[in-house]
């Protein structure tokens, strides 16, 4: 997993309130391999029925089009249970996301990852998503390590993040890599179960 330490990178404003995961990425693209997982990402909402894009929608603006990080609006990724949600974006380029709250399964998902959900009061995501709007390419800066948040208005917000997770993401190691760490004392602790109890 990629370590998440700092991340200045233009935002892609999302003003709508809970978008859910099958917007983000369709039930039908989740049985698909992971490369072509990625075009899934919000395909009914970047999408005609034609195939052409729909050009209102924000990120088939070209401002938008190397975005890294989402603003969005409460209760952003709420409805079933998919990661493919989160690794449909991460492969899109996104690895932040900004909102006053998440659904709590994306939320978790997010770490998992790589990526880093970030909660800031209401008010102030409305004033970012403005920003973005309005100012289209405009980036936002993050600082995990500092857990602060500069917006394009220059005005510096602080986050909370569980420090477990946070030393996990800016180590870049999920479970298995975490696990791992420990690999010795497992092969220590295998060794000497088979030695003391060989009928297992």
């Amino acid at each position: 997993m990629t370590p998440f330490t700092t991340l200045t990178a233009v935002a892609a404003p999302m003003p709508t309130a809970n978008v859910d995961t099958d917007q983000i990425i369709p039930a039908r693209y989740l049985p698909k391999p992971r490369p072509e997982l990625k075009n899934g990402m919000f395909h009914d909402l970047r999408f005609n029925s034609d195939g052409s894009p729909k050009p209102d929608f924000v990120l088939n603006k070209p401002a938008y089009g190397n975005a890294q990080i989402l603003v969005a609006e409460r209760n952003f990724a709420c409805g079933s249970s998919r990661e493919h949600a989160v690794i449909c974006m991460l492969d899109n380029g996104f690895r932040a996301f900004i909102a006053p709250s998440f659904g709590d399964i994306f939320f978790n998902n997010c770490f998992q990852n790589g990526c880093l959900p970030i909660v800031l009061p209401e008010a102030r995501v409305n004033q970012l998503l403005r920003f973005l709007l309005e100012l289209p390419g405009a980036e936002i800066a993050i600082d995990l390590a500092a857990q602060t948040v500069r917006g394009p208005d220059g005005q510096v917000d602080t986050f909370a993040v569980e420090p477990f997770r946070k030393e996990c993401l800016l180590k870049g190691l999920d479970d298995i890599a975490l696990t791992l760490q420990y690999e010795k004392d497992i092969a220590a602790f295998e060794t000497q179960q088979k030695t003391e109890t060989p009928w297992l």
